[in-house]
């Protein structure tokens, strides 16, 4: 089967939402002969959510797809036992099998909004992994020296700082570079945090006797906060299976200075279009408020349709500007008759950190029916009917 040549979709693929190609040339020459290649993208089921961040690579792995290549989707349930020391100023807490699997549980159908999973190849790396012999890593660590593998960055931060790095981390990048060697990868995709490791993919398959995989990083989606990546233990992130409603909420509390990224990371909107109302918005002809609702309305409409996008809208529209409570209110149970302003807030989904939390409270953007409150050490009678309002138009009911 040959793919699609195109020589502007090529130049798309290699340049929009792209940090870094290794070896740039060689994957466009790839590209350019019609040869149908192996795409790899490998996810580890740390947290049972994909979010917007994961999208950014997902949609790569789509575009790739589309142009007739094969998507090869691992999931990382074997190598989530050890965890990516990536960008880590300490070893991951390990995950137990059960706490993998039910991570994992509703992966395939989340990815399914973004690429084509009945075209696609869906592999778990336990196939390759769970049942080989101790003779098996023997030779795969035998292949490689500690000092090449203690030279990553994050590895030399944590021995300079006098923290520990352990075994079963310097075992990890051999594990997901054997991946590439299992389904004989042509391209490797991932977030630019992940480069170290996926170098390292090649430097296996050299080992195994496999041409290297050229390898495409994309970068890293800043969250809603406006300065960390996007991840679920930051709580600043967007599901990609949220719904409507609460994700166009959500996607209106990303910071203005980064809506232009997110346009050009996770929408279809042309350069140009964004441009234009990137220039727009700097002549004062367009108000960053609409631009904003303008992404919003992407973002929903990618992931269901124009139907529930418009919906989302004007129920935004009817709580922000009406002053008017939600139609359809998230509700929690509480047994305890008090609790600490900052319990409240994560018992309800607010956030998962207190000090996320705390912030919120701090910086006036918590009400509780209808009173601000900003004494985060403030402990809070609970009542069947309470109504917990974070910012303009995120709203929590205590059943």
């Amino acid at each position: 089967m040959e793919t699609d040549k195109d020589p502007k979709k090529i130049k798309d693929i290699l340049e929009r939402g792209v940090e870094e190609v290794i070896d740039k040339d060689n994957l466009a020459k790839q590209l350019a002969s019609g040869k149908r290649l192996r795409i790899k993208l490998g996810i580890d089921p740390t947290a049972a959510d994909l979010h917007l961040g994961h999208s950014v690579v997902l949609r790569k792995l789509a575009q790739f797809q589309r142009m007739g290549h094969v998507a090869v989707l691992i999931i990382g349930d074997f190598t989530s036992l050890i965890g990516d020391p990536s960008g880590r100023s300490t070893s991951r807490p390990q995950l137990t099998m059960e706490q993998i699997r039910d991570n994992m549980k509703d992966y395939i159908t989340q990815a399914s909004k973004i690429i084509d999973i009945k075209g696609a190849e869906i592999h778990y790396n336990s196939e390759w992994f769970g049942d080989k012999p101790m003779s098996f890593l023997m030779d795969l660590a035998g292949r490689f020296t500690v000092a090449r593998l203690i030279e990553r960055e994050d590895f030399q931060k944590r021995l300079k700082d006098g923290l520990d790095v352990s075994m079963l981390e310097l075992l990890y990048p051999l594990l997901q570079g054997y991946d590439s060697v299992a389904i004989k990868a042509d391209v490797e995709l991932g977030g630019y945090d992940q480069r170290l490791n996926l170098l390292f993919g090649r430097k296996v398959q050299r080992a195994f006797g496999q041409p290297e995989q050229d390898i495409l990083t994309v970068p890293l989606l800043i969250g809603t906060d406006g300065e960390k990546k996007m991840s679920k233990s930051v709580g600043n992130y967007i599901r990609i299976a949220e719904e409507p409603n609460k994700m166009f909420t959500q996607a209106m509390a990303v910071p203005d200075n980064l809506i232009w990224n997110y346009f050009q990371l996770i929408t279809d909107l042309s350069e140009d279009q964004i441009n234009k109302m990137r220039a727009d918005v700097g002549s004062s002809q367009l108000h960053p408020k609409e631009a904003k609702m303008k992404l919003a309305s992407q973002i929903v409409n990618i992931f269901y349709d124009s139907v529930a996008a418009a919906s989302a809208k004007n129920e935004f529209v009817h709580v922000t500007q009406g002053n008017q409570l939600p139609s359809d209110i998230a509700e929690f149970k509480i047994a305890a008759k008090t609790l600490g302003i900052l319990d409240l807030l994560v018992a309800v989904g607010v956030t998962t950190s207190k000090s996320e939390a705390r912030r919120l409270v701090t910086q006036n953007g918590v009400k509780i029916n209808g009173q601000t409150k900003n004494d985060w050490k403030e402990t809070i009678g609970v009542a069947s009917g309470m109504i917990i309002q974070v910012g303009k138009a995120r709203f929590f009911k205590v059943a």
